[in-house]
């Protein structure tokens, strides 16, 4: 048995979240591996829209094991909201999740430093969600940081002063930081955590694999945000990439399966950086209202534009992707050509590499269009593959292109509004 992997493959807001919620009866663990609570997985049960910061999108199925790896960074106030908005919804959130000793934590002054490092840059701000993420993570990698497992140390709140203490001392730098403020309610959820049942997430996994227990690994944000990969340094601070899957959950590169890529049939990106196909005219607004394309994390409009297959090829060329997700295809249902974006031209030279810094001046995308389809995709969700001629030599592009296959077309919000391809 091996770890399947689903990850983004633009710069987030894919609709991850609902194709996990998908195939989750077919694992029987779901584990976050990156990110924090800087992502918004949107899931639609029951008409009620649930939006999963930290927790794994599995947790709706009774059945399957939801682990917090390693990889995340977590904020206690954000989490037992979590935790609290899920159990109103009667789901049994305390037998099916577990967390990584070895997660990090984020502090309240964390927050703080990232809102003021943020402010500080001006008018090159790299859209930051201030949720504490990339301070969290230097002091990951400064090896200053606090874990959950620490949180059952004696001596605990001795580490958390000794960490807001240094925090005091970078924060010299900023104006009117108040450290204290929400400390009295993330003392409290440090309480709520410490009910909840902690891993050591590299022997619990070890284990399952040896029982042969299928497991899935979901990514956060996308791979375009990728630290190393993405368009730096309008990136994310963690790997979002496959390669992340070891290092946040603690498994061998040898125990990776299916890699299951997530695509928008167009583009969004929110916040700063650089995109290409961005549209600035009435095709993008429309994008960005038929598909509602506001942060859920962050409530922020969404800058759309035509789907990159450049850039896509590039996503899954270092991901090792085996199949592809396509999520709102039932935006484009009223467009009366759907454009692509097939080359870039670089320096006046055609060329099919991204690239090596999207920031950077001298390349323009280059464009195919093909007819629409011109009816109402969601209506196509129970006929077992069977899709309008147009929209399926759309596909079918894209399938030769990228030399991979799409089996899944998301064609609406629901969990159930999807097609399914042999």
């Amino acid at each position: 048995m091996a770890v399947d992997v689903l990850i983004g493959l633009q710069w987030g807001d894919e609709g991850k979240g609902k194709i996990v919620d998908f195939l989750a009866d077919r694992y029987d663990i779901i584990c976050r591996f990156q990110g924090g609570p800087n992502a918004g997985h949107t899931i639609y049960v029951n008409g009620n829209k649930v939006v999963l910061h930290t927790i794994p999108s599995g947790i709706f199925h009774s059945d399957t094991i939801n682990i917090i790896g390693n990889g995340v960074v977590i904020d206690p106030i954000t989490l037992r909201q979590e935790i609290l908005t899920l159990e109103s919804l009667g789901v049994n959130v305390r037998d099916t999740l577990m967390i990584s000793r070895k997660a990090h934590l984020i502090l309240p002054s964390h927050k703080y430093l990232d809102a003021a490092s943020e402010a500080a840059k001006g008018d090159k701000k790299i859209g930051s969600t201030l949720k504490g993420i990339g301070p969290t993570y230097m002091d990951k990698t400064g090896r200053n940081g606090l874990r959950v497992g620490d949180i059952m140390a004696s001596d605990f709140e001795q580490r958390y002063q000794e960490l807001k203490s240094r925090h005091r001392q970078l924060s010299k730098i900023y104006p009117d930081i108040d450290f204290d403020w929400a400390e009295d309610e993330w003392f409290e959820c440090i309480a709520f955590l410490r009910e909840f049942k902690k891993i050591d997430c590299e022997y619990y996994l070890h284990d399952a694999l040896q029982s042969n227990r299928p497991i899935l690994a979901e990514g956060a944000q996308g791979v375009m945000l990728d630290i190393d990969f993405g368009t730096y340094p309008f990136v994310t601070s963690s790997n979002t990439i496959t390669a992340g899957v070891c290092t946040g959950l603690g498994v061998a590169p040898s125990s990776i399966g299916e890699v299951i890529g997530i695509s928008k049939a167009y583009c969004t990106r929110v916040g700063s950086g650089p995109f290409p196909t961005e549209l600035f005219d009435e095709y993008g607004k429309q994008l960005q209202d038929l598909g509602n394309e506001f942060g859920a994390t962050t409530g922020r409009p969404r800058r759309c534009g035509w789907i990159d297959l450049v850039q896509l090829r590039y996503s899954i060329i270092i991901n090792g992707v085996s199949q592809i997700a396509l999520t709102k295809s039932d935006v484009m249902d009223h467009f009366d050509q759907i454009v692509v974006a097939d080359a870039y031209e670089v320096n006046g030279r055609s060329s099919k590499e991204l690239p090596y810094d999207l920031c950077m001046d001298g390349y323009r995308a280059t464009y195919k269009s093909f007819e629409g389809w011109k009816c109402d995709l969601s209506a196509y969700h129970k006929t077992h593959g069977t899709v309008p001629d147009s929209f399926g030599k759309y596909l079918n592009y894209l399938e030769s292109y990228l030399q991979v296959k799409i089996p899944i077309i998301s064609v609406g919000p629901e969990r159930d509004q999807l097609i399914l391809r042999k």
